[in-house]
This record gives structure tokens, C-alpha cells and sequence, in this order.
């Protein structure tokens, strides 16, 4: 299949129904894994903190300093956590957390010292806002805080903050947050600096195809440049507890956007499913809609579930959709080489 426009893309998804979309989907999924492999990571999401002075409106997590529940996370607790995920097989950690206006790079530094100091594990750590954050606070450039990261101990770079690259949506939504170029600009960055990174988006009920697709391209042009995105992971909003009034997205909604990123993004191999959001069978499903790659086993999760999704699995369920769906599960890390296959 050939690359396709923006406009070829409209084209498909509003023309063809979800089926239809989940076959060309499929097709493309095929031909860039033509092994029978589903892949997924055993990690754990740490939160290192909810203090956050960005206050997006479809966020449900974050606290004021002085707020009852805000925390900032202690070396002890930290342990304990990643002590339970290498218990369980875990290779590496996202680590992410608010904007908390008290955190220099130094605090940054001594965590990530903290934890390759005590652990073997991988440190899959801060979005682009949390770089553009710790930057800003210790005076330092995006080029310089990636420099002293990755001495510290960082190793790759998840996608979150991207919401919609499409900056109306983003004022209105997440007005605190850097715009779509600085986004992108530091996703530069960091591939420039030596670190893979995965690549996200958050759609709304109420997006546009258009919207969806500027975002789409975005990715695939910077994609183009750097060849640093790992995955691309779409996932639907989660209304519950924030101030957006927003419908939820159906599975149907969810199934042909997963289906419409897997044609449109030619050079980004994996796209991984959202079961955290959408529960277990339907990012079954999504096997046959796209998806290669069934996500994380994700130990532990505060952000989704703020905002009302609680589903979870254990290994044993994830092992068992993938079988079920006539794949063959096998765990990997976060640049998708594989550990171990189930047979």
C-alpha cells in the first residue's frame, strides 16, 4: 500500500465503513509484521508527583501544592515500587508526573541517579511539557537538559502531552501547555539527542477527521525527519471528573481511528492498542484494526483512571487475548526488541 494524503485519508474514513477500515488497516499491519507476533512491555507507570501548575481541563489527576492528596513521591516509596515491578518481570518504568513549580533539574538528576544506582531497569521518562518545564526552571536549553537527563540515567522518552497537535484545540483545552511546535520541536530534540521516543494522540468525541489528520501528519512528517518515534499509540479522552463536557467515544469511534493511524503512518512500525481505556476485548479487537502491539501490562496507572477508566490485566489475560485472537504474544522492550516469546 502507498503512502497516502490527508485528503486520500478523509477520503477513506468517510466513505468506508468500520469494516472496511479495519481491512486496509489489517493489510498494512500485515505487510510491516508479516510474522504472527503481538507484542507488549511489563512496566509500571509512577507518577512521581500530581502537583501540577498546567491545570488542563481534561485532566483529572493533578493538584495544587497546598490541596489535600497533592504528593511528591519518596525515594522509599519509589523503591518499593519498582521493587514489585521487577518482582513481576518488569523491564522498565514510564515516569512522569505534573508540572510541580518547585523541580529544577537537580531534583530530576538525583531521581534518576536514585534509581540506576539501585535498579536494572529501563527509564522511560518525561513528556515533551515536563521537558520544557524542568528547562525552564533551571535556566537551561532543551538541548542541555536532555544532555544532563541522559547522564543521569534517562533512556527513552514517552509521547504524552500531544493531545492534538492542532493549537486551537489546544487553547482551548489545555491553555498552559506548549503549542504543537514546541511539542514537536522538542520530540526533535530528543531524537537528535540519541533517545527513541513513542509518540501519542488523545481525540475527543467531538474532533474532526481534519483535526485528527493535521495531527496524523504532523507525526509522519517529523517522523520523516528523524525516524525516532518507536509507536504511535491513539487513544480516546476519558470525560469522567474533568471540566470538558464531552461525550465518550464508542468502540466503534476508537476502532477507526486506531485503523485510520495504522494507514496514515507509513513510517511509524508499531501502533499499540488502548485496552487501559477501552478494556480488554475491544483492545483485542483492535488487533484486527491496526494494532501490532497490546501495550503494557502498566502495574499501575493514576492518570486514565483519575478520569474514570479502571480496567486492568494481568499477564495470564493478556497472554490469553493475544492467543484467543490467533497471535502469538511475545514481551519486548520499549525500542520493540523481543525478550521472550510465549510460545
Amino acid at each position: 500500500m502507498d503512502r497516502i494524503t490527508a485528503e486520500e485519508a478523509k477520503g477513506l474514513f468517510e466513505r468506508n465503513d468500520i469494516l472496511q477500515l479495519g481491512r486496509l488497516a489489517n493489510e498494512k499491519m500485515k505487510h510491516l509484521h508479516p510474522g504472527n507476533y503481538v507484542t507488549f512491555v511489563v512496566d509500571r507507570n509512577i507518577n512521581y508527583t500530581n502537583i501540577c501548575t498546567c491545570k488542563c481541563k481534561f485532566c483529572g489527576f493533578y493538584k495544587d501544592k497546598q490541596e489535600n492528596g497533592a504528593y511528591l513521591i519518596d525515594q522509599d516509596e519509589l523503591a518499593k515500587k519498582i521493587e514489585e515491578t521487577t518482582a513481576l518481570g518488569g523491564t522498565q518504568i514510564l515516569l512522569q508526573g505534573g508540572l510541580h513549580p518547585g523541580l529544577d533539574i537537580q531534583y530530576y538528576e538525583e531521581l534518576l541517579g536514585f534509581i540506576k544506582k539501585n535498579f536494572d531497569i529501563w527509564i522511560h521518562g518525561f513528556s515533551p511539557p515536563e521537558i520544557d518545564h524542568i528547562a525552564k526552571l533551571s535556566s537551561l536549553t532543551i538541548e542541555e537538559t536532555f544532555t544532563r537527563l541522559k547522564a543521569a540515567g534517562l533512556d527513552s522518552m514517552p509521547g504524552g502531552g500531544a493531545e492534538l497537535l492542532v493549537d486551537t484545540e489546544r487553547s482551548r483545552i489545555s491553555p498552559n501547555k506548549i503549542n504543537s511546535k514546541q511539542w514537536l520541536d522538542i520530540m526533535r530534540k530528543a531524537h537528535f539527542a540519541g533517545l527513541r521516543t513513542s509518540a501519542t494522540m488523545m481525540f475527543k468525541k467531538s474532533d474532526s477527521v481534519d483535526n485528527i489528520l493535521e495531527h496524523l501528519s504532523k507525526i509522519r512528517e517529523l517522523q520523516d525527519e528523524t525516524g525516532g518515534f518507536t509507536a504511535f499509540i491513539p487513544w480516546p479522552l476519558q470525560p469522567d471528573n474533568t471540566e470538558l463536557d464531552e461525550e465518550h467515544s464508542t468502540a466503534v469511534d476508537y476502532l477507526k481511528v486506531l485503523s485510520l493511524s495504522r494507514i496514515f503512518l507509513d513510517n511509524v512500525r508499531n501502533i499499540q492498542v488502548s485496552w487501559v481505556t477501552q478494556g480488554e476485548k475491544i483492545g483485542q479487537t483492535g488487533l484486527f484494526f491496526g494494532g501490532n502491539d497490546f501495550g503494557s501490562l502498566m502495574i499501575e496507572e493514576n492518570v486514565v483512571a483519575a478520569c474514570g477508566a479502571t480496567y486492568s490485566m494481568s499477564i495470564d489475560s493478556i497472554l490469553h487475548n493475544i492467543r484467543e485472537a490467533g497471535f502469538v504474544p511475545a514481551q519486548r522492550d520499549m525500542e520493540y526488541n523481543i525478550i521472550k516469546v510465549f510460545d
